[in-house]
């Protein structure tokens, strides 16, 4: 098996680090990074319809068979089908843990074109498990002591997403053997920084979209607001919690589970494995004059040589599959070709219009 044509998922233009940007005393940034047109006073607002509105929390330790546990799953299934985030406390992982052809490394991703508006932040990307995915010049070469720090983290972050990936198969009555099997893939992380930006309220550190990939988890590195997610038609901001996860329910999952709740067809809200029974929800990053944010995503997906599709437990002549079964490089090299905007890349995997569907 060749790894590194397997791994080539595609590339992205070389643009500035915004980091070095940020450290230029700036007092307006590029026409390139400024985005009028992605509506930010709804992004923004603090009123009081959305700030008493908050994203669901779930105590990891109440969803171990004991008692009390029926009430915090019933949570988990309302959090992961009615709003596809949730955060995660008492986890019981360690809070110590040119044109480039290849999107891991340093940079930005989905930059296709010269004068694409571009985010305000930078990122750096790397497969992290198994181990034999491992790009040689990316993690062999990080520092010692992070290093084995992320070796850690990574084992323990897998352990914890397969426990939240088996809860989640249980509610559609998905057979367990097609989570285990599908989502027995590889570990991706993703570091994410914000630095402060003088116009704060005409950029966006990462553009409205629903995460294209299986399953999310997020660790906010410091308690800096910038997360958001829709709800309703209003934008919700996420308040960190101290040593919380913020788990999110990518389009992946979601299309794996779609057909168990055929009512969420009319928003398009639910995706490839699940058949659509759990929703990706569009969210987004912003920035603050004053303060950067730091997080790392450590992402889930499935084999990258293998096939991803709804999961055939949730086929019925009811419940008729949604989305075609594709390759897993194939989807992601098609991702990779687009901007990473809003939904749009789920219509291309679909079997038919969602008019269609809806009739």
């Amino acid at each position: 098996m060749d790894v590194k044509k397997l791994t080539s998922f595609g590339g992205s233009l070389p643009v500035p680090s915004v980091q070095e940007l940020a450290n230029n005393t700036l007092t307006a940034v590029s026409p390139r990074y400024l985005h009028p047109e992605l509506h930010l006073p709804l992004i923004n607002n603090s009123s009081s319809s959305t700030s008493s509105i908050h994203v669901p929390v779930i105590d990891f330790n109440r969803l171990v068979p004991r008692d009390g546990m029926d009430s915090e799953l019933d949570k988990f299934y309302y959090a992961c089908k009615d709003w596809g985030f949730f955060q995660l406390i008492n986890h019981r992982v360690s809070s110590s843990g040119g044109e480039s052809e290849d999107v891991e490394g340093y940079g930005k991703a989905f930059v296709l074109f010269e004068d694409q508006k571009l985010d305000w932040g930078d990122m750096f990307y790397m497969i992290s498990l198994p181990t034999h995915l491992r790009k040689p010049h990316l993690f062999p070469n990080l520092p010692v002591s992070l290093r084995d720090v992320m070796e850690i983290y990574g084992v323990e972050l897998k352990n914890l997403a397969m426990t939240i990936l088996g809860l989640i198969a249980k509610a559609p009555k998905m057979g367990a053997r097609d989570m285990k099997e599908l989502f027995e893939g590889y570990q991706g992380m993703r570091i994410n920084y914000y630095p402060p930006c003088p116009q704060p309220e005409q950029v966006m550190g990462l553009a409205l979209h629903s995460d294209p990939v299986g399953l999310t988890i997020l660790l906010q590195l410091n308690e800096m607001e910038g997360l958001q997610t829709r709800k309703d038609g209003m934008w919700i901001p996420f308040k960190p919690l101290s040593n919380a996860f913020i788990d999110d329910v990518g389009d992946i999952l979601d299309t794996v589970l779609l057909c168990a709740y055929p009512i969420l067809l009319s928003e398009l809200n639910s995706k490839i494995v699940t058949n659509g029974a759990y929703r990706s929800i569009e969210n987004c990053a912003t920035v603050n004059s004053m303060k950067e944010r730091l997080s790392i995503a450590t992402i889930y997906n499935p084999k990258i040589d293998g096939h991803m599709g709804p999961a055939p437990s949730l086929i019925t002549p009811q419940s008729p599959t949604l989305f075609r079964r594709i390759g897993v490089v194939d989807y992601f090299r098609g991702l990779l070709a687009r901007e990473l905007y809003g939904k749009s890349y789920l219509e291309v995997l679909q079997t038919e219009p969602l008019e269609a569907q809806n009739n």
